[in-house]
């Protein structure tokens, strides 16, 4: 950590003239103006208006546009994936009229780091200046560092400004979530990113018109930039910087940047919605979307297991009896990726999730179970019958057990009429089937066979 240092030459983008620096954000957050700085640095908004994209957190009046501004009094959690301004809006606070600003790094910072920036903050407030706290990558701080937070968070001692890639609600404590307005900034759209490389393309902070860049170069690096500006200008300079002759075209940009972006963590917010999105795909009967976000997460480097898992779940949760094979499915792809592992298992994968996609879909073993468990946990729960108790250990049949209970087998249809319930359960059906797939040929069967045990 650089706090107590002195800065006698100021290019870092937290820097405070006159202040002691606390900055420690790396690379990314050097705020340098100089041709040597990367693309996606130089060309960093310097004001609101050159700010593209996240229009619907900074309207007139808005607690963040109030924020930056220097007008607001709120702490805020800027909650986004890479690329979307998170560090771009931190550094126009940075410039935010009548605050001193101070930037710690959860890479690097620790409690000690966080208690001096709010002993110094105590002390600029008794002389009437108030202190903005940006802590990049606030997730990665540990549950003690962000209650070293909570006391000058509360008592506004400090604003504090959180940049998390991650959902707040899974990676920041309750308390200091209370405390702070949750500000989710979205992908930047197709036409943003757009107009980011436009600008890029044509400002002396940039490329100065010096280079031509085709417009199938520009989409290709449109849709591999998948929402992240950050990405795209760093293509764009890769490109730009192997054009021999100032042109940068489809081939060259293919050439330089060969895998596009796959927005997803796999402790948080990317990690559950696109394993929503997978089964719900499934539940849906999309197999094209299905295997898309199987792709999706295979290419992120999600655990094959936990998607073999979901599978298996799956299987009888939402295809149950209106297809049985479907369970063994997705059981021996869960097999495959134990025995096999990656790259190979995917095909096992792959398939499990088309047949289940492609199955007829019933949720009547979800029902059953349900409504069973929620008999039981209501109490109804009643004394098995004398007949259907164990009667294979000594004194059984003093008691009553087993005695007079029908073997089945011993009938010619094999089904006899007996209650097997407890009494306050008898003619309850917990299972009902639909007339999908194999529970089509079930459901007539069922209906038979309550009847033949219920001597109906």
């Amino acid at each position: 950590m650089a706090i107590g240092s002195v800065h006698n030459v100021s290019d870092s983008l937290f820097d405070v003239p006159g202040e002691r620096a606390s900055t420690d954000l790396g690379a990314d957050a050097v705020f340098r103006r100089d041709s040597g700085a990367p693309l996606a640095v130089r060309m960093r908004p310097a004001n609101l208006d050159e700010v593209i994209g996240q229009q619907h957190l900074l309207g007139p009046g808005s607690p963040l546009r109030r924020l930056v501004e220097g007008s607001g009094a709120a702490s805020v959690l800027l909650y986004g994936p890479p690329g979307t301004g998170k560090t771009t809006l931190a550094s126009l606070l940075s410039q935010a009229t009548g605050r001193r600003f101070e930037a710690l790094s959860a890479l690097s910072a620790g409690v000690k780091d966080v208690r001096a920036v709010i002993d110094l903050a105590r002390r600029r407030l008794a002389a009437g200046e108030q202190t903005v706290l940006f802590i990049d990558e606030i997730h990665r701080f540990s549950k003690t560092q962000q209650d070293a937070l909570l006391a000058a968070v509360e008592n506004r001692i400090v604003l504090l400004v959180g940049a998390t890639t991650e959902n707040p609600s899974f990676s920041v404590v309750s308390p200091l979530l209370s405390r702070s307005l949750i500000l989710q900034l979205q992908p930047l759209t197709p036409d943003d990113i757009r107009a980011v490389l436009a600008r890029a393309i044509e400002d002396e902070r940039g490329l100065g018109g010096k280079v031509t860049v085709t417009e199938e170069a520009i989409e290709h690096i449109v849709r591999i930039a998948g929402g992240d500006a950050r990405r795209a200008l760093t293509a764009l300079e890769a490109s730009a910087e192997s054009a021999a002759d100032g042109t940068v075209d489809l081939e060259l940009v293919e050439a330089t940047v060969d895998k596009a972006a796959v927005r997803y963590d796999r402790a948080g917010d990317q990690h559950y919605d696109v394993i929503s999105a997978f089964i719900k795909s499934i539940r849906g009967s999309d197999v094209d979307a299905a295997v898309h976000y199987l792709a999706r997460m295979l290419a992120a480097g999600e655990d094959p297991r936990f998607i073999a898992r979901r599978l298996m779940i799956h299987a009888s949760e939402d295809v149950g009896m209106a297809d049985p094979t479907a369970l063994q499915t997705a059981t021996a792809a869960a097999q495959v990726v134990q025995q096999v592992g990656l790259p190979e298992c995917k095909l096992a994968l792959a398939q499990a999730t088309i047949h289940l996609a492609t199955a007829p879909k019933s949720g009547a073993v979800t029902t059953a179970i349900g409504k069973a468990m929620a008999d039981v946990s209501q109490g109804k729960a009643g004394a098995v019958p004398p007949y259907l108790r164990d009667g294979h250990y000594a004194g059984a049949k003093l008691l009553g057990n087993a005695q007079g209970y029908k073997f089945p087998h011993n009938s010619r249809e094999g089904v006899v009429t007996q209650q097997y319930p407890p009494d306050e359960l008898v003619g309850v059906d917990y299972y009902l089937p639909t007339d999908h797939g194999n529970e089509r040929t079930v459901g007539p069967r069922v209906e038979k066979l309550r009847k033949i045990v219920r001597g109906e």
